[in-house]
């Protein structure tokens, strides 16, 4: 599948949020779709890190900051653990029977997966910014689907980061950007 970004979002931004993402999922290895996610791991772009320039992007070079985002992701998923509760299984089901459908647009997967998000989201009961509770519960339902189904791993990670991308990406950079300094 093509992980391309038409949405704005570069190729520093798509390859932090894979990072993310990834690192989001590697933190829980007692899930059933592990072996996927080491092939998806072997995919994704290396060499991912962060440093602030001038044109107010973030760049990608140095491992020191990639422990940043492995770190935030763990954080994240720390807090998704809590959240996981919210998740009714018929959403996870519904979500993953969408993401079956073979004739389904990339767009069409983007708007179940928004959806869905939102409608967890409703059963929160946190003072959350909804900001970050939009990309955990993004992120658990990648990795509720992927333990439902491993073999939709890979086709609701890249949806879930060009998700991440479209709705989310100012307040990813400035989370990371806070992690730094």
């Amino acid at each position: 599948m093509d992980a391309k970004v038409g949405n704005g979002a570069g190729f520093r931004d798509e390859s932090i949020t894979n990072l993310l993402v990834y690192s989001f999922l590697h933190t829980r290895n007692n899930s059933n779709f592990h072996p996927e996610l080491e092939a998806l791991g072997q995919e994704l772009p290396v060499g991912v890190c962060l440093e602030a320039d001038h044109d107010d992007e973030l760049q990608t070079d140095d491992s020191e900051n990639q422990e940043i985002i492995h770190s935030i992701a763990w954080h994240l998923a720390e807090i998704g653990d809590e959240l996981d509760r919210s998740i009714q299984p018929g959403l996870v089901n519904q979500l993953a029977m969408h993401f079956r459908n073979p004739g389904l647009s990339e767009e069409g997967r983007r708007h179940y997966l928004a959806a869905t998000v939102e409608e967890v989201m409703q059963t929160y009961a946190t003072d959350m910014e909804q900001e970050k509770a939009k990309l955990i519960t993004a992120m658990l339902l990648v990795r509720k689907v992927a333990d439902h189904t491993p073999s939709l791993l890979r086709d609701i990670f890249h949806t879930t980061v060009n998700f991440i991308n479209q709705n989310l990406l100012t307040y990813m950079r400035d989370l990371i950007r806070n992690e730094m300094n």
